[in-house]
């Protein structure tokens, strides 16, 4: 079959073939471990974080290193965590001459904060003071000590462990890695036969691919995925960034229940407001590296890359019983098309609610096409009214959203707060009422 042809301009093209053939090249070498791998892949164009929890001898570091191995132009920072060890450890020696001065002031040449990847081994044997000050610089790109604040180089950082901690702090740094695997020794004859293999060629070393990444290629990607190029946009269609929050919500609330009727003891499973929001990295990352400027809703369901322990199976079983469901009830009930003309109109109520000016002008030039075209017949119809007759714009919104029969529990919910938002906007100006 032909592969469809790339949306992407002929640079980014060729930078995510690059990455392509980087994937494939570590799944080689890391065998059985394509799970884990994609996982960092997409970690890497997020701009996010690995945790990388498994027994002694597994190849944890050997996994870092080759990932590290690919890229080129970036700086590398390596640390075995230890409970003795203090914050100067990570962001560099203090200045002795400011300590005399009573200034916490860290020499960070050569450090975590000037390095753009890093492997820390053995994350929770440090003690929860150093845990805790690396909260800011792995999740703002920050390092403030004392008087010192200084913005960090690091790009992603992969830590391993070979047990998990759990304390208030250690829930915290969890947070801030966002793609985590559990690998667990291989057993079966064929993949131990192929570890003995790539064993044999590289005497467990890394191995050298036949190119290198420029990292400015992997920031050029990254920049695209995360929104922050501005000559290339990925689209996110507004009924499919809903569905996404659908999909997580379910999935937490499906997982919870499973460990539940397991008796499972612990935390329950949680979905921060952080990953939510970064889940939309993922899917842009999802839709580049197939060669495509737009996000389906298909991409949502490969959301397991981010959201799904590797090594886990019961969070995958789950998480696609979750996505396939819901996906099923709302192809079956139409509720996308639904969905679609809502947020559109949520759309056109966010302009009104920037510039209330506009609340007296025609909604006809505010909607969209869609939303305008089913404006214009639903209020010649039913109410018997043009579409640019500016004074009737709060009743037509009010009796459109209120002849919506909502083919699902969570538009019948986004119904009601569009109804609250439309009596909002159109009400006095007057505050502290």
């Amino acid at each position: 079959m032909a592969t469809p042809a790339s949306e992407l301009p002929e640079d980014l093209d060729r930078a995510v073939s690059e990455i392509r053939d980087a994937i494939a090249f570590v799944e080689r070498r890391a065998v059985n471990r394509s799970d884990v791998v994609k996982k960092i892949f997409c970690a890497l164009l997020t701009r996010e974080h690995v945790l990388l929890q498994a027994r002694t001898g597994v190849g944890k570091s050997l996994l870092a290193n080759q990932v590290w191995g690919m890229f080129e132009g970036a700086r590398i920072f390596h640390i075995q965590a230890s409970k003795e060890q203090q914050p100067d450890s990570y962001f560099g020696a203090l200045d002795l001459e400011e300590l005399k001065k009573g200034r916490i002031v860290h020499n960070t040449e050569g450090s975590l904060v000037e390095s753009e990847f890093a492997f820390i081994d053995e994350i929770f044997d440090a003690n929860d003071y150093t845990l805790r000050a690396l909260l800011t610089c792995l999740n703002e790109r920050r390092m403030i000590r004392g008087v010192q604040s200084k913005a960090a180089s690091i790009h992603t950082v992969i830590a391993a462990t070979n047990y998990l901690r759990v304390t208030e702090v250690t829930e915290a740094v969890l947070d801030r890695f966002l793609y985590k695997a559990v690998i667990e020794p291989d057993r079966e004859p064929f993949y131990m036969y192929r570890i003995s293999q790539q064993f044999v060629l590289h005497r467990g070393g890394v191995a050298q691919p036949p190119k290198r990444i420029a990292f400015q290629s992997l920031k050029k990607v990254s920049n695209v995925v995360r929104g922050h190029d501005p000559q290339v946009a990925v689209a996110v269609p507004p009924e499919i960034m809903f569905f996404a929050n659908l999909a997580l919500r379910h999935y937490e609330a499906a997982l919870r229940r499973a460990r539940r009727g397991k008796h499972e003891t612990g935390p329950d499973f949680y979905i921060s407001p952080r990953t939510q929001a970064k889940a939309l990295d993922a899917l842009r990352a999802i839709a580049v590296m197939n060669r495509r400027l737009h996000v389906t809703i298909d991409d949502v369901g490969k959301l397991r890359l981010m959201l799904c322990t590797a090594g886990l199976r019961e969070e995958s079983e789950v998480w696609d019983k979750a996505y396939e469901s819901l996906r099923n009830h709302y192809a079956a009930s139409n509720a996308f098309d639904q969905l679609h003309t809502l947020l559109e109109l949520q759309d056109v109520l966010d302009r009104i609610q920037l510039d209330p000016e506009l609340r007296a002008r025609p909604i006809s030039e505010l909607a969209t096409t869609k939303v305008k075209r089913t404006l214009g017949e639903w209020a010649r119809k039913t109410l018997g009214l043009a579409t640019d007759e500016a004074a009737h714009n709060q009743r037509l919104l009010s009796a459109y959203v209120e002849a919506v029969e909502p083919l699902t529990d969570e538009i019948r919910l986004l119904k009601a707060r569009l109804q609250d938002e439309i009596v909002a906007i159109f009400k006095s100006d007057e505050r502290f009422q």
